[in-house]
């Protein structure tokens, strides 16, 4: 069984050329996704998900980010796009941590991504 998060969080911009947004995971679902993913863990501490904004599912990982001592959840043109979300919008989240096999099958679940 895979655990899952939902939460509200602010779309940011990275501030450089590259156009990255990412969504800031809230601290107390930070603490809990990194306790429930230890056995998931790729390189860099990252963490397999399926993340669903407004309808729009995809996966993706979520990176450790010692700043906030959360994790970052980038969120593609593509999904904002479909999601009419733009940089500085307060946006509802669904995460859902990939178990080992339905990471390596990499299936899309429905939506945008």
């Amino acid at each position: 069984m895979t655990s899952s998060y939902s939460f509200r969080a602010e779309l940011w911009r990275y501030p450089d050329e590259s156009g990255w947004h990412f969504l800031t995971l809230p601290p107390e679902v930070g603490d809990d996704l990194r306790d429930e993913a230890a056995v998931f863990r790729k390189g860099f501490g990252s963490v397999r998900v399926t993340a669903e904004i407004s309808g729009c599912t995809w996966q993706t990982s979520v990176f450790p980010d010692s700043k906030s001592r959360s994790y970052l959840l980038p969120v593609k043109k593509a999904v904002r796009d479909a999601a009419g979300i733009s940089d500085g919008d307060d946006v509802a989240v669904r995460l859902a941590i990939q178990g080992e096999d339905e990471a390596r099958t990499g299936e899309r679940t429905s939506g945008t991504g």
